[in-house]
């Protein structure tokens, strides 16, 4: 039987996302740099990937590092990529230098592959632009949807998930931070739309399990629907990343599964993501062999 996940086994990866483009999917992921012999958590830039079956990934080089954004410190946390307006946008969260705590930024690029470019030359996000207090890592794993009338949002948090609409070119935010209040929602929140239903997936208490809520609206009420899959092995966090090609669904999430693995040094894996006919989310079946190769 052929073993398929972790799907990147020469490098430590983590909180996927991902774009499919010309027939090819882009997958983008963290990189943890922590050597066996400590324990905590090291990540400087993002890795990028390519395939065209889900199956074999080819490796670009780095699209990004933290230090290519002049103003951030060189941490490197979770990240979105979407293509809008013939330009590839990555929201990435990384540690601010002057302002206290993480800072969210954009990166653009004519390339899925990059490198990619500081789209604005300062943060779309910092610590004192919320409405509230928060912890020194609020400010984390950004998740931007754009409705089917135009209009950006971004969802992001730690310990509380926030979310606001974004101006027409992607950087300023629009409105006002609002908060939902999820069920245990720790971090990695991920937003999208299918079938005229929205879904927020996010890490699910500590150690991090994925739960889910649906809505009828961007603005909500969201309802807490359960859980997406339980604890992944030898890991302490979750972030989960969605993809829907020729007619099935995929869940992409990480691990602590490769030799020397865990909570600091991660894998991305991915297995199908099946719904039931309300559109309400079947739990995942995490498997070692993954998928089939997939015709895109």
């Amino acid at each position: 039987m052929k073993t398929n996940n972790p799907i990147i086994r020469h490098v430590f990866t983590s909180d996927p996302t991902l774009i499919e483009h010309d027939g090819v999917v882009y997958l983008y992921t963290g990189h943890d740099e922590c050597p066996v012999e400590r324990e905590e958590y090291i990540m400087t830039n993002w890795l990028c990937f390519s395939s065209r079956d889900l199956v074999n990934w080819v490796e670009h080089p780095s699209p990004l590092a933290a230090k290519d954004y002049t103003w951030a410190s060189g941490d490197a946390f979770a990240s979105k990529i979407i293509y809008y307006n013939n330009l590839f946008y990555f929201f990435t969260a990384v540690s601010h230098k002057t302002i206290p705590g993480k800072a969210i930024g954009i990166a653009v690029s004519e390339r899925p592959t990059g490198p990619f470019f500081d789209a604005k030359g300062a943060a779309l996000i910092t610590g004192d632009m919320l409405p509230v207090e928060a912890g020194e890592k609020a400010n984390l794993d950004p998740s931007v949807i754009i409705d089917d009338d135009g209009r950006a949002f971004i969802f992001w948090g730690n310990g509380r998930c926030l979310y606001s609409q974004l101006s027409e070119d992607l950087l300023e935010l629009k409105g006002e931070i609002k908060q939902i209040s999820l069920p245990e929602f720790n971090e990695g929140s991920h937003v999208y739309k299918r079938n005229g239903n929205y879904y927020l997936m996010y890490g699910y208490g500590t150690p991090e399990r994925v739960a889910y809520a649906m809505s009828e609206s961007i603005y909500g009420p969201w309802k807490f629907m359960g859980l997406v899959n339980e604890l992944a092995g030898n890991c302490e966090t979750n972030r989960p990343a969605t993809l829907d090609i020729s007619e099935k669904s995929y869940f992409f999430y990480h691990n602590g599964g490769l030799k020397d693995g865990g909570s600091h040094r991660r894998s991305v894996c991915m297995d199908y993501l099946h719904y039931n006919n309300d559109g309400t989310i079947k739990k995942v079946m995490m498997t070692s062999e993954g998928i089939e190769p997939v015709s895109i």
